[in-house]
């Protein structure tokens, strides 16, 4: 088998190249817009596979010598060309086992150009490749917008409630590589989400691995008059929720027999100390891997309490789609129940975001961008997300008229 790139102005001379070269059996590996490096040698490359027809290496193979004949020197060269070959062979497979899974969007933008242009387009805003296979898989000719964008949003799930529903109070974790943007999300959830809803609100933080980041948040805290906590080990976390938690239970009761006993006077608590928190909100560290060992007892912790911690891992949005994967499996331990992206006005491609959703089987709660308190934060939904992967409405009828 043999792996190849063609270079042409449209994807289907390029494969047409390929299998008057490689025969009729070659298949479409890849496609994408060519580097600015070999765009004199065609606007698109296309990688395909398919067997060599070289008459001369044929020839040249058959007249080898047995191995045993060889020098040590021939010899090593024959075992690393075997080597090469069976890890090709292997790739060939992995390759075979995804094609199978897409089999009909492998097929269709091959052979379809309009679905060939539905692929590049999702792939020139980065979405994983067998999704997109996977996806023009299930359309057909002629495609509208708005079949696509009902097909897309099958795959997207989006869950922007904090806490869990119907608990008294709603506790909510950040966790996520250094960088990130946990504290000011943080800021911004305590904002729009605790101060402008009339909610009392909690702030714990175990981040003290940052220099004045404590105080950084401590200040925020101030000026917006809610509670800050530093808590230096997991074991103090967890004591202080099971403190707050357990003190807003009997406060609560308490309210409930006052409010029977005074109805004329309303709610009798004002917001401080003395008021059931509504939102609780904890930062954390941000780690990078080779820290990852100092944050074992945390993730313990949030992942043992994941039935009253709604934990949300936060992710740069305009970090490389490999990274995004990386970092998601590095932060696994935690458990996080939802995807919260921030630095959304640093990335124009925002395909990565709906793979690592489906990827990892979570929904994407809110999306941040810039450093405006609360205004830069905004709740995912579906519409926002499609809009952001295949652009507005309006904007996708104007691709596809320059398109066809």
């Amino acid at each position: 088998m043999k792996l190849k790139s063609y270079f042409a102005d449209t994807i289907e001379e390029a494969i047409r190249l390929a299998r008057r070269e490689l025969g009729p059996d070659a298949m479409l590996v890849n496609s994408q817009r060519a580097g600015v490096e070999a765009r004199h040698l065609g606007f698109y490359e296309v990688v395909v596979c398919g067997e060599t027809r070289d008459a001369g290496s044929t020839a040249a193979s058959s007249s080898l010598s047995p191995v045993g004949s060889l020098s040590p020197v021939a010899s090593l060269q024959v075992d690393k060309l075997s080597q090469d070959l069976s890890e090709l062979k292997q790739r060939m497979e992995k390759l075979a086992l995804a094609l199978a899974r897409s089999g009909r969007g492998a097929a269709g933008v091959a052979f379809d150009p309009e679905l060939s242009r539905v692929f590049t387009r999702l792939t020139d805003a980065e979405l994983d490749t067998e999704l997109a296979y996977d996806l023009v898989g299930k359309l057909s000719s002629p495609i509208s917008q708005t079949n696509l964008r009902s097909e897309l949003a099958k795959l997207v799930s989006v869950d922007a409630e904090l806490g869990f529903r119907g608990a008294p109070s709603r506790v909510v974790a950040l966790v996520g590589p250094p960088g990130a943007g946990k504290t000011s999300a943080l800021v911004k959830l305590a904002v729009q989400y605790g101060l402008a809803a009339d909610k009392t609100v909690q702030i714990f933080t175990t981040d003290t691995y940052r220099i004045a980041a404590a105080e950084e948040l401590r200040s925020y805290a101030a000026i917006l008059g809610i509670g800050c906590k530093v808590l230096e080990t997991p074991a103090a976390l967890a004591h202080a929720l099971n403190d707050v938690l357990r003190r807003d239970d009997v406060l609560r009761r308490d309210d409930v027999l006052r409010r029977d006993e005074f109805r004329q006077d309303g709610d009798l608590r004002q917001p401080g100390e003395g008021r059931p928190k509504d939102l609780i909100l904890i930062d954390t560290p941000g780690l990078c891997r080779s820290e990852m060992e100092a944050c074992e007892d945390l993730a313990k912790l949030l992942a043992t309490r994941h039935v009253d911690v709604d934990t949300h891992l936060v992710l740069p949005a305009s970090m490389r789609a490999a990274d995004l994967r990386r970092v998601s499996e590095q932060y696994a331990i935690f458990r996080p129940r939802k995807l919260f992206f921030t630095h959304m006005d640093e990335t124009e491609t925002f395909g990565p975001i709906l793979s690592l959703s489906v990827r990892m089987a979570k929904p994407v709660s809110f999306f941040s961008r810039g450093q405006r308190i609360p205004e830069d934060l905004e709740p995912a939904t579906t519409d926002r997300l499609l809009d952001l992967v295949l652009g507005p409405p309006s904007a996708a009828l104007k691709y596809e008229v320059v398109a066809a």
